[in-house]
């Protein structure tokens, strides 16, 4: 009850933050403070900051004739100024206003482009740029389309005439005045550093004093040295955002380079890190892991930033900062989630997926995690953070983890983790050629004083993979159906399949997984017999897909351990199963 009361006093005390800093945003675009981000305007934009996210010259044209494809959403315009719609979607409407799309104007490479981006600009800051307020001007939204407008300022004022290219800095320097004084309270999480990104690169790209870019590279390196985990991993434990982040952070390299100033050693050795743990996080056909907030995988984007690695060396196996284990050998591939969940401050996106873990071979994936769908509907959101739909234990049907979905307390921070896992312990096992570790949490002790422990080895060829579940008291005794828990110990352990891998039995009536010209792995389970049941998978590119599962359903009580394994075998003699 003390954890519950800590954790209920730890989430309000987190809407009062967020009520006091909406309030506070409130004030600062208000007419009394509005005369602080005027100033000096730019002479010109010194230089244009590199962009490494993917440009689509279609999309520019698509735009050009009415068509906003953002956020997996596409709206019409019908003519109308698209900053004077109102649309549903608030991904849509972000990104809208974060002008990320510029690059394909600049991909499209023709003048018809560059002044349709011209025109857009001049919408914006007509309807927006002197009524500070709304999405427009969110913190986390000012700071991308500050970033943006830098680095596409050349497509942006190519054939400007000289009121545009004025208005433009003049609007440009205003959002960089507000989003200084914003920065601060901003919440944590990476919105806040993308921040700290979007003034250094403004310090970089626009004539300003040395002061400003000392300061800007100051809080920078603070944000980065907090945020960026001594492995690699960000403090959300989201694999997506390594990617995000690296994919800010190496322009803004280059920037400091290209301007002849020396980058803050935070920001080198962040990059460092950061690079074996995008590594770390893929697996071998390029998809990064589901874990966390992590949903489908543009494989291109990861290429791009993974042709500025120059160790180009094997991925790390052991991530004991974020939180997670990494087994691989013979094209096989086991990335398992061995953390305790992230600060609520940062776990919007988290999930309740201790011990979770996900199979590949080759190009094929096997055993995975549901993973999100991240432009769909929100209400799928709450199902796809759940323990079922993870490739682990679950005790009576409950998740390890809990989230606030309060709609009063979702409009003000969204739907943070508030009560999971306390303690999980991990420890590597790897010797004579062989990859394991074991590992367990606490996340259903408080309900139901179950302690979930799973091995997992690897064999050194890659051809077998082995797995111990184990469920016990918080002090190693077995469970027995002895009265306080008497029919509270119902388990589940999952293995959630991939859409693209089919199954099948073999001759020796074992459950095997398989895709035509792929590896084929037999599921072999002695203690309990495996039952098939339907499930989802939401991380598919096109969204979610209907998908099977391989569940192990039994009492504690009866059985403290369950024991599996993955074979890999030869894709004959199969019969698909039903």
């Amino acid at each position: 009850m003390a954890l519950a009361a800590g954790n209920m006093t730890r989430l309000w005390a987190l809407v009062a933050r967020e009520f006091w800093r909406k309030t506070r945003r409130r004030m600062r675009v208000g007419p009394v403070f509005r005369w602080r981000y005027a100033g000096r305007t730019p002479e010109r934009v010194l230089i244009a900051p590199p962009d490494l996210r993917l440009a689509d010259p279609q999309i520019a044209s698509e735009i050009y004739y009415g068509r906003y494809p953002l956020a997996g959403h596409l709206v019409e315009t019908g003519g109308q100024s698209p900053f004077q719609m109102e649309v549903a979607s608030r991904g849509w409407e972000k990104s809208l206003h974060g002008f990320r799309w510029l690059r394909h104007m600049r991909a499209a490479g023709t003048e018809l482009a560059a002044a349709n981006a011209r025109a857009l600009v001049t919408d914006w800051i007509a309807i927006h740029g002197s009524r500070m307020g709304g999405p427009a001007w969110e913190p986390g939204t000012t700071a991308k389309r500050i970033i943006a407008w830098l680095q596409h300022s050349s497509v942006v004022l190519q054939g400007a005439e000289f009121p545009f290219y004025r208005a433009f800095l003049k609007s440009l320097a205003m959002q960089i005045r507000y989003l200084r004084s914003a920065a601060p309270g901003m919440p944590d999480g990476k919105e806040r550093l993308r921040a700290r990104v979007a003034l250094a690169f403004a310090a970089l790209s626009l004539p300003a004093p040395a002061s400003a870019l000392r300061a800007a590279t100051r809080h920078l390196a603070e944000e980065l040295d907090r945020q960026i985990l001594p492995d690699g991993g960000h403090i959300s434990r989201n694999p997506l955002a390594v990617l995000e982040i690296l994919a800010d952070l190496l322009p803004l390299r280059q920037t400091y380079a290209n301007q002849a100033e020396q980058p803050p050693a935070a920001l080198i050795g962040a990059i460092d890190r950061m690079l074996p743990a995008l590594r770390f996080f893929r697996h071998s056909d390029g998809s990064l892991a589901r874990f966390n907030g992590m949903g489908a995988t543009i494989h291109d984007r990861i290429a791009a930033i993974l042709r500025h690695d120059d160790t180009d060396g094997q991925p790390l196996l052991h991530a004991p900062h974020s939180g997670y284990e990494r087994l691989a050998a013979g094209g096989v591939t086991v990335i398992a989630d061995t953390g305790p969940p992230p600060p609520t401050e940062v776990s919007e996106a988290a999930h309740a997926g201790c011990l979770s873990f996900e199979l590949s071979s080759g190009r094929q994936h096997y055993i995975v995690n549901a993973g999100v769908d991240t432009y769909g509907a929100a209400e799928f959101r709450p199902l796809a953070r759940a323990t079922a739909t993870h490739s682990t234990a679950t005790v009576e049907d409950t998740s390890s983890a809990r989230f606030s979905h309060s709609s009063r307390i979702r409009d003000l921070i969204g739907t943070p983790l508030i009560a999971g896992p306390e303690h999980v312990v991990s420890q590597r096992l790897d010797a004579g050629g062989r990859q394991g570790f074991v590992a367990s949490h606490d996340g259903y002790v408080r309900r139901f004083g179950i302690l979930h422990e799973r091995e997992l080895t690897l064999s050194a060829d890659g051809d077998q993979l082995v797995g111990h579940d184990r469920f016990l008291r918080p002090d190693g005794r077995p469970i027995r159906d002895d009265g306080g828990h008497r029919g509270h110990d119902a388990i589940a352990v999952r293995f959630h399949i991939h859409p693209d891998t089919s199954l099948f039995r073999d001759g020796q009536d074992r459950l095997v997984l398989a895709a035509e010209g792929a590896d084929a792995f037999a599921f072999v389970c002695e203690d309990v017999e495996p039952e098939i049941e339907e499930s989802i998978f939401f991380a598919g590119l096109g969204g979610p897909r209907r998908s099977r599962q391989i569940v192990l359903a039994f009492r504690a009580s009866e059985l403290p351990e369950v024991r599996w394994r993955f074979d890999r075998v030869a894709f004959a003699g199969l019969r698909e199963r039903g």
